[in-house]
């Protein structure tokens, strides 16, 4: 009998955020907002994360006893810290193994709907509907129609995440495109076809953008361990060397090494490289 296959997104999330709340103490997945003279090392990260959550929430409506819907919560920090502020928040996540951080960190306070937001159904109406870095990850002819549907009188849909500029699309190699998204150009035209007043929008991407060399750093601590670990095999081990490497080149085709190679020698995916091919937006629309 076949055994049960692997969920290897769920295995890297729990890696993911087993090493950012090992290095801040939460299991925040966001960016972090840095300012020009922060040293951009792993003992920032977590100031940094905080610093974007105070920004994004200075964008909700004054008051206590918001009815807030978090599209794709993560695993629920960014809800845990606005029940402690007053609100009522539930969330809506595809994954399983997120959902159960999300009751886990919330203490069952926020209603946990483990679905697709395309798939997501209730009868309930939302004073503020919250995609922070989920945007990206449901079509442009769904989250804002269906948003809005979920709206009451008055209510808000807030958005901070990626989009891809112009250059993303035409330039010619794809080994340094950092980020992800929708087209921003995309977005404004489904913003202008449709009747929302934008209340507010601030272009926050050369903040955030520092999260990238820290990533980086990591991934070239990695790449360093693994090439200091190659030359010792090449002294001592070349046979047991060439095995490896063979089932490497068997389990990876050239181009995957290629990538390989970049993301954990070399230095292209980077802040620069992300502020050419990104615009990270805070922005607040209102139907």
């Amino acid at each position: 009998m076949a055994g049960k296959k692997i969920d290897t997104r769920a295995v890297g999330l729990d890696i993911s955020l087993k090493f950012v709340e090992f290095l801040t103490g939460r299991e925040n997945l966001h960016y972090g907002l840095w300012n020009p003279d922060d040293v951009v090392c792993a003992a920032s990260l977590g100031p940094a994360q905080e610093a974007y959550t105070d920004k994004l929430f200075k964008l909700l409506p004054e008051g206590r006893g918001l009815r807030i819907l978090d599209i794709g919560g993560g695993a629920g920090e960014t809800a845990r810290k606005l029940i402690k502020l007053g609100h009522e928040v539930e969330i809506v996540i595809p994954s399983a193994f997120l959902a159960g951080r999300c009751r886990e960190n919330t203490k069952g306070k926020a209603r946990v709907h483990e679905c697709r937001f395309e798939d997501f159904e209730t009868d309930r109406k939302f004073d503020i509907c919250l995609f922070s870095e989920s945007f990206q990850y449901i079509p442009l002819d769904v989250s804002l129609d269906k948003a809005a549907s979920l709206l009451d009188a008055g209510g808000q849909i807030i958005i901070a995440d990626c989009f891809r500029t112009d250059a993303f699309f035409t330039a010619s190699g794809d080994e340094a495109k950092v980020g992800g998204g929708h087209a921003l150009a995309d977005f404004r035209k489904a913003i202008a076809a449709r009747p929302f007043k934008v209340l507010s929008e601030e272009d926050i991407t050369r903040a955030v953008a520092p999260s990238i060399d820290l990533e980086q750093a990591f991934f070239n601590v990695v790449g360093h361990a693994v090439t200091q670990v190659d030359h010792a095999l090449a002294q001592s081990r070349p046979l047991l060397r060439g095995v490896l490497g063979g089932a490497l080149r068997l389990v990876l085709n050239k181009r995957r090494r290629i990538r390989l190679d970049q993301r954990l020698n070399h230095k292209t995916r980077n802040s620069d490289n992300f502020c050419l091919y990104n615009t990270y937006l805070m922005i607040k629309l209102a139907p």
